[in-house]
């Protein structure tokens, strides 16, 4: 069979579909005959995860600063309005 699947029958036939993904990899779904999403085994999903981040070493040996990654964005912080003296 094909690796590619109408959303309909993707739909009908899912269970049919995942034992093709665990036995054949990944598998396209078209929908209206275009590409819009592939099933895949989730140890080649985490590896691929995986491969996407960078790692602290990768990070330190990096010729440019990184910082952006080790840092959490900051808040934004409220002002009090200063008390009146009279």
């Amino acid at each position: 069979m094909s690796n590619r699947w109408a959303v309909q029958d993707a739909k009908a036939r899912f269970s049919e579909l995942l034992d093709t993904v665990l036995a054949d990899g990944p598998q396209i779904v078209t929908k209206r005959g275009v590409e819009t999403a592939v099933l895949l085994p989730i140890d080649q999903w985490r590896r691929l995860e995986g491969m996407a981040k960078p790692n602290l070493k990768e990070l330190l040996l990096a010729p440019e600063a990184r910082t952006e990654e080790l840092t959490p964005p900051r808040r934004q912080q409220r002002h009090r309005t200063p008390p009146v003296v009279e």
